[in-house]
């Protein structure tokens, strides 16, 4: 089997990744990308990109992607294709399996994400990207003055419905079991008089068009037959989405939530190896801030493989 040596490696291609990658190369360090499947990923089923810094809002996730990557190919880094199943980080050199070869470098980044839960409703992954969203903060602009509903009673989607009043005429949550009445978040969106709640009640189907979202039906507990529910955006917030970190072991520190542990300089418990993006599982998963987090861990690599204590800057003055 075939063993490639470089100075970093980076598991995940996504908007963490990349953006560590063409820091790292810019940086004149030798860099792969591990990349699993370049369609899959938050940024990669995305429709519109609506928030990020100087991107035209007729752009997909997937081809604001696909510029990150091409970019930090330009620079020389390389990208591969390949599931990584296990990684080694107890020496100097850490090593990372594929089916494809082992991997060696001095820096190992961990930018692999987080698994989105497997669709819960008909209907749910035939319009993701198009009305069916798991992100109001990305998408909730794009629903002003529209109707939308909001399913899940937990944290989450509390807070995303709460973002959704800013915008929808009408925000529809829809809730198996009544939130409880000292949860003053709960409350205070109950109070929003564009909010309507539909307790006790069951998303049976959700409907639509090639042009996306028509509707869904909804069934209560306290009615015996289903019922039509006209909106143009669905945003799910069931049981969240789980950082990948399956391929790790015990060889890094994770908080109780799954993430990854890291300082400031985006570096775990493990000397050489960082991890950026949403295997950190961090309360804003924007792709903005993944991007940031790519940035500060190459800069932090450069120091670190160069026996540098300050952080050199990467722009031009002209």
């Amino acid at each position: 089997m075939e063993t490639i040596e470089s100075d970093v490696v980076i598991v995940g291609g996504g908007p963490a990744g990349c953006t560590c990658a063409l820091y790292a190369s810019r940086a004149d360090l030798k860099t792969v990308i591990l990349d699993k499947n370049p369609s899959v990923g938050a940024l990669a089923i995305t429709h519109q990109i609506a928030n990020y810094p100087g991107v035209s809002t007729e752009m997909s996730g997937e081809a604001l992607l696909t510029l990150m990557r091409d970019q930090a190919v330009q620079y020389g880094t390389d990208y591969r294709r390949a599931q990584v199943f296990g990684v080694d980080v107890s020496g100097d050199w850490k090593t990372v399996f594929t089916p494809e070869g082992t991997f060696k470098a001095r820096a190992l980044v961990l930018a692999s994400g987080a698994m989105g839960r497997p669709a819960s409703f008909k209907g749910e992954a035939d319009f993701l990207g198009r009305g069916v969203s798991y992100c109001a903060t990305c998408d909730g602009a794009f629903y002003k003055g529209r109707e939308v509903a909001v399913v899940g009673v937990n944290k989450e989607a509390i807070e995303e419905a709460q973002v959704l009043t800013k915008f929808a005429s009408t925000v529809h949550w829809i809730t198996s079991n009544d939130p409880k009445k000292d949860d003053a978040h709960a409350q205070g969106l109950l109070a929003s008089p564009n909010v309507q709640h539909w307790s006790q009640t069951r998303l049976m189907l959700i409907e639509g068009n090639e042009s996306g979202v028509t509707g869904i039906r909804l069934k209560s507990r306290s009615k015996d037959n289903e019922e039509g529910l006209t909106v143009e955006g669905v945003f799910v917030y069931m049981s969240g989405s789980k950082p990948i970190t399956d391929f790790l072991g015990e060889q890094v520190a994770l908080k109780e939530d799954g993430g990854v542990v890291v300082d400031d300089f985006m570096a775990t418990t493990s000397e050489g190896v960082w991890a950026i993006g949403d295997i950190r599982n961090t309360p804003f998963k924007q792709a903005v801030v993944a991007a940031s987090d790519g940035c500060i861990a190459a800069m932090s690599i450069d120091r670190f493989l160069n026996s540098r204590k300050v952080i050199r800057v990467d722009w031009v003055h002209s």
